[in-house]
C-alpha cells in the first residue's frame, strides 16, 4: 500500500507540472490538407530541393545563349620605341625614328552555322535536367507529405488511445468505488480493493507513457513543419473519415503508371541518356561558323621608315573546323552512350516492377486493413459483453478478482487494437496515393 501510495503522489505530481507546461501551449487544429500546405512552406528539404529546379531553368538560358553570336572588341594604345637596324654580323648599327604613339582597335563576330546538333542537344538536355528537378521536387513532396501524415496519424492513434484509458479509468473508479463499499459491508475483501487500486496505477501509468510519445511526436511534427514547439496540433478526425476508396488493384496500377515521380525520374533518365548519344555523334560532325572582322590600327610599322597612318582592314568568311582525333576516339564515346540507353531502359524497367510490386502490396494490405477492423470492432463488442457479464458475476460473488482484472485488461487491449486498426485503414490509403503520386 505504501509503495502504491508513492507511485500515486509520483503520477499525480507528474500530471500537475504536465497541466502547468500545458498553460503556456496554443492548440491548433489541423486538417490533411492544412497539414499539406504547412509541409509546402516549412519544409527545410523542400525549399532546398525547389533552388536546384532555380538552378537548372538558369541552366537552360545559358545553353539558349549558344546559339547568339560571339562577338569580342579589343582596344589598345601603346609607345613604339625606335628602330635599331644592323647588318646580320651586328655590324653598322643605325637608328630610324618612327612615330611613338600607336593605337589598335579590333572587333570580330563569329556566328557558328552548323555544330552537328550539339548546340540544339545541349538545350534539350538542358530542358531534361530542369524536368528532373522538377521531379524531385515532386518526388520529395510527396516523401515529406508522407512522412508527415504518418507522424500526424500517429498522433490521431495516440490521442484515441488516451481517450480509450480515460474511459478505463473513470469504469475502474466507479468499479474501486462499488468494491470499497461492498468492503465496509463485510462482502469483500480488502485484497479486491488492493488490486483494483494496482490496477489503477497501472492504467494511469499507461496514459503518462502516451502522452509523453505524443509530447515527442508533437515537437517531431512541429519541426517537419516550420511550427513553434509551444504549437499543440490537434488532428481534425472529422476528415480522415472519408479516406476509402472503391476502385480496384487495375485501376491503382494504371495511377500510378501515369503519375509516380520515380517513373518519371526514370523515364526522364531514358530521355537524358538519348540525348548524349546525339551529342557523342555530334563531335563526329565537321563545325561550320561565319565570321566577320575589322581592325583599325596605325602606324604602320611593317614597312621602312614606318608609316605614320592609321590602316583599317576588315574581311568576312566562312570556316570549316573538323577535329581529326574524333575518328579514334568518338566512336568509343558513341559506344559508351549506346550502353548507357541500355543501362536507362533496364533502370526503367526496374524502377516500373519495383512500383507495381509496391502498389500490389499496398492495395491488398488495404483491404486487408478493413477485415483486420471489422476483426477489432467485433472483438470490442465481446470484450464489452464479457466484461459486463464477469462484473455482474463478481457483484454477485460469482466470480474472483483476477477475473474481474483479465476481463478489463481485455476490453482495455481490445480497444486500443480497435483505435490502430481504424488508422490503419487510413494509413494504408494514403500509402497507396503516396505510391501513385497523389499526394
Amino acid at each position: 500500500m505504501i509503495r502504491c501510495k508513492f507511485v500515486y503522489a509520483v503520477l499525480s505530481g507528474s500530471l500537475l507540472l504536465q497541466s502547468t507546461d500545458a498553460l503556456s501551449q496554443t492548440q491548433r487544429t489541423m486538417t490533411v490538407s492544412e497539414l499539406f500546405s504547412l509541409v509546402e512552406t516549412g519544409c527545410r528539404q523542400l525549399r532546398a530541393q525547389k533552388s536546384e529546379v532555380d538552378v537548372a531553368h538558369h541552366a537552360i538560358s545559358e545553353a539558349k545563349s549558344r546559339r547568339l553570336p560571339d562577338v569580342n572588341a579589343s582596344l589598345s594604345v601603346s609607345y613604339n620605341g625606335n628602330v635599331l637596324m644592323t647588318d646580320r654580323d651586328f655590324s653598322n648599327a643605325k637608328g630610324i625614328t618612327q612615330p611613338h604613339f600607336g593605337n589598335s582597335f579590333a572587333l570580330e563576330a563569329q556566328q557558328v552555322v552548323y555544330a552537328g546538333g550539339a548546340i540544339n542537344t545541349g538545350i534539350r538536355l538542358a530542358e531534361l535536367q530542369k524536368e528532373q528537378a522538377e521531379t524531385g521536387v515532386a518526388l520529395s513532396r510527396s516523401q515529406q507529405r508522407f512522412m508527415a501524415l504518418g507522424q500526424y496519424l500517429d498522433l490521431v492513434k495516440l490521442s484515441n488511445g488516451m481517450k480509450v484509458y480515460d474511459s478505463n479509468i473513470a469504469l475502474t473508479e466507479k468499479l474501486i468505488a462499488d468494491i470499497k463499499a461492498k468492503h465496509e459491508e463485510g462482502i469483500a475483501l480488502r485484497n479486491d480493493v488492493t488490486r483494483y487500486e494496482l490496477q489503477m496505477e497501472s492504467l494511469k501509468l499507461g496514459l503518462r507513457k502516451l502522452q509523453d510519445q505524443r509530447s515527442v511526436l508533437n515537437h517531431q511534427l512541429c519541426n517537419t513543419l516550420g511550427l513553434t514547439s509551444d504549437v499543440v496540433i490537434m488532428p481534425d478526425t472529422a476528415e480522415l473519415k472519408t479516406a476509402s476508396d472503391n476502385g480496384n488493384e487495375a485501376d491503382w496500377q494504371s495511377r500510378a503508371s501515369v503519375s509516380s515521380p520515380l517513373l518519371r525520374q526514370s523515364k526522364l533518365g531514358v530521355d537524358m541518356a538519348q540525348q548524349q548519344l546525339r551529342m557523342a555523334k555530334s563531335d563526329l560532325m565537321p563545325k561550320v561558323v561565319v565570321f566577320a572582322t575589322d581592325n583599325f590600327s596605325g602606324p604602320f610599322t611593317y614597312d621602312l621608315p614606318p608609316i605614320d597612318n592609321n590602316f583599317n582592314i576588315w574581311y568576312v568568311g566562312i570556316g570549316i573546323k573538323y577535329s581529326l582525333s574524333s575518328l579514334f576516339k568518338g566512336n568509343k564515346t558513341v559506344r559508351k552512350a549506346k550502353a548507357q540507353i541500355v543501362q536507362s531502359n533496364e533502370n526503367h524497367a526496374v524502377t516500373a516492377e519495383s512500383v507495381d510490386n509496391q502498389m500490389q502490396q499496398a492495395y491488398t494490405l488495404y483491404r486487408q486493413s478493413f477485415v483486420e477492423l471489422r476483426t477489432q470492432q467485433k472483438s470490442v463488442e465481446l470484450a464489452a459483453q464479457n466484461y459486463q457479464v464477469v462484473n455482474d458475476r463478481y457483484m454477485s460473488q460469482m466470480a474472483l478478482i483476477t477475473d474481474m482484472v483479465d476481463a478489463s485488461n481485455i476490453k482495455l487491449n481490445a480497444e486500443l487494437q480497435e483505435v490502430d486498426a481504424r488508422i490503419g485503414t487510413i494509413y494504408a490509403y494514403y500509402k497507396m496515393k503516396y505510391i501513385a503520386g497523389e499526394i
